[in-house]
């Protein structure tokens, strides 16, 4: 056993060059394992070099047909998701008397959010009952005292013709000397006066039928006076209704906690804010150099930042017809020589369907990435 495991390994000489060269130096022996490795990793680096020379064709014949064929989709990471937001305020101003909501509570429209004390509000609202029901007192007794009128000076034309018919007798009784001239002018005083007191009635009641609206049948509730009062118990009406703040749309409110029951609200201050959460879209920035294809209507798919794996697809409902920079307070001139042009951003706006329950919900201010399917590839270039 022991002569076997000393038995020498076969050896051959390390290379034939020095024989070919004649050169008289010993041959160098080397394990005939170590010169079939070095074989196969020749092989093996060969064999790699003529596929990567047969596969780059392919792959530069893949990448152009990728590229002509490609482009089709317009994509920008300045894109935002948006929301109906509200401050929650009213007209009328007071102390708040009960706040129905908790911070971050979802509400449905119509649902009660918070009052304030009515008790001021109910007091103008009696007041004002109370002066309507005295202003259709007012014009019944308007219409009284016309028709009193009317019968006074019916008395007095029946007055005055008494005193005409007076007159005229005496007149003829005058040229006969039967009546003196003392009771003709008597006669004559009383006349003139009659038809002076005539005159006077017939005036005022003429100003009581203008006060009527120029017909004594009116009703009273339209009465222009009735009518003014209708308003006022209208609008002490409306401001008592408006102590009962409710939501104008379904959402969820935020910032509850800035109001508390006994906190004095000015008329129109902000209580907190509602955001519809059932209707959102997205507002995005691209540059104006991706705009070139891209159309109302398209296919956008939309994918948010907090929910990487979730997609959500809507439509391109809109793009702005001016610059974001259009709209900024101090706008960029370019009117001095030190001109450098940047590319502007255009905003669009992304109609997202929010109706797959089983995505997370959306809420605004989320970054989103969107992908805007043109339908339009690079094709080849023009080379001419």
């Amino acid at each position: 056993m022991a002569e076997r495991a000393l038995k020498p390994v076969p050896t051959l000489p390390e290379s034939d060059e020095t024989v070919g060269r004649g050169e008289s130096q010993p041959a160098v022996l080397r394990p005939l394992g170590a010169v079939s490795g070095k074989a196969k990793q020749f092989d093996r680096k060969r064999i790699t070099r003529w596929t990567l020379f047969g596969v780059l064709p392919l792959a530069l014949l893949a990448g152009g047909y990728l590229y002509v064929t490609g482009g089709k989709i317009m994509s920008t990471d300045d894109a935002y998701v948006d929301a109906d937001k509200v401050g929650i305020s009213t007209d009328v101003a007071g102390l708040v008397q009960d706040v129905d909501v908790s911070d971050n509570q979802h509400v449905t429209a119509g649902e009660v959010l918070y009052r304030i004390d009515p008790r001021q509000f109910q007091i103008a609202l009696d007041n004002a009952k109370a002066n309507l029901a005295q202003t259709a007192f007012a014009i019944d007794a308007m219409k009284e005292d016309y028709k009193h009128m009317l019968s006074d000076v019916a008395a007095q034309q029946a007055q005055v013709d008494l005193d005409q018919t007076n007159f005229n007798r005496n007149s003829m009784l005058l040229h006969s000397a039967t009546v003196s001239q003392a009771a003709y002018d008597q006669s004559q005083y009383t006349l003139l006066n009659d038809k002076s007191k005539l005159e006077s009635l017939r005036q005022q009641a003429a100003t009581q039928l203008a006060k009527l609206g120029g017909s004594a049948d009116i009703e009273t509730t339209l009465h222009p006076q009735y009518k003014q009062a209708q308003a006022q118990v209208d609008e002490a009406q409306r401001q008592l209704d408006h102590t009962v703040v409710k939501a104008p749309f379904a959402g969820t409110v935020t910032n509850v906690p800035s109001i508390a029951p006994g906190k004095y609200l000015a008329a129109s201050t902000t209580a907190f804010y509602l955001v519809d959460t059932d209707h959102l879209w997205v507002n995005a920035n691209p540059k104006e150099t991706e705009l070139t294809y891209v159309q109302p209507g398209q296919p956008v798919t939309v994918t948010v930042d907090t929910y990487p794996n979730a997609v959500w697809h809507g439509t391109v409902q809109s793009i702005s017809p001016a610059a974001a920079q259009e709209f900024s307070l101090l706008p960029a001139q370019n009117t001095t020589g030190n001109w450098v042009k940047v590319v502007q951003r255009v905003p669009m706006r992304v109609r997202v369907d929010t109706g797959d329950q089983k995505l997370p919900p959306l809420r605004a201010g989320m970054s989103v990435e969107v992908n805007v399917d043109t339908g339009h590839a690079r094709g080849l270039p023009r080379l001419w």
